[in-house]
């Protein structure tokens, strides 16, 4: 009838990948932005990877009250670290665009992550030692197509973080990241405003919060 009609798709295409509106966690997550990593080589634009951000809103909505009403939130550096630091289960979905080594994107993640450790003066033995153990995750991997890597952020730190890597024909693999720096830079490389990797996805994310707050 009508009000099947009306239901929002149960998915949404990023580059014709779907990623569903919902997902299952501790709580139910959902989808709050999406977008591409992408660079641009001689004027052609090159998408490496489609983002998927998914995070308890309620317990998000709650933790970021004092933007009600505001909608720049793009420039807004405080709007990302508070929802960095929001004790709220958080999923990043990451599914292959193009082909490459998996030791590329770790490579690319070690040094993102550090510089961004290093620029917080966060950078010791303990955060250097769990983030070679996550480039090292990525070594043997290769990123075929489809092949999805997903990060999952706790609401409590009670239990790590971890990374786990799916490829067609192969079992899941996972790795935690046993250092609170480590993890919270590797939030920030996705969700962490005008620095992030990905533009479109926070993007994504600053105005479709924007739109919750100031209906809230």
């Amino acid at each position: 009838g009508s009000e099947q009609e009306k239901k929002p798709a149960a998915t949404v295409e990023v580059e014709g990948i779907p990623f569903p509106r919902e997902i299952a966690g501790a709580k139910t997550l959902s989808l709050v932005g999406h977008g591409v990593t992408d660079i641009e080589i001689h004027f052609l634009q090159i998408k490496f990877n489609a983002v998927g951000v998914y995070l308890d809103v309620d317990g998000a909505m709650e933790h970021l009250q004092g933007w009600k009403g505001k909608s720049q939130l793009m420039e807004d550096e405080a709007f990302f670290d508070a929802l960095v630091s929001a004790p709220v289960e958080k999923v990043l979905r990451v599914v292959v665009i193009k082909e490459i080594k998996g030791s590329q994107y770790g490579v690319q993640l070690e040094s993102s992550v550090r510089d961004r450790l290093v620029a917080a003066d966060k950078y010791d033995d303990d955060e250097e030692e769990a983030l070679e153990k996550v480039s090292d995750f990525f070594q043997s991997k290769y990123f075929r197509p489809g092949s999805i890597v997903t990060f999952h952020f706790p609401a409590t730190a009670a239990a790590a973080p971890e990374i786990s890597f799916v490829t067609e024909g192969k079992e899941e693999a996972k790795v935690a990241v046993e250092n609170a720096a480590v993890a919270e830079m590797i939030q920030r490389w996705y969700l962490g405003g005008e620095a992030a990797v990905s533009q479109t996805t926070v993007r994504s994310i600053a105005d479709g919060f924007a739109a919750m707050l100031s209906s809230a």
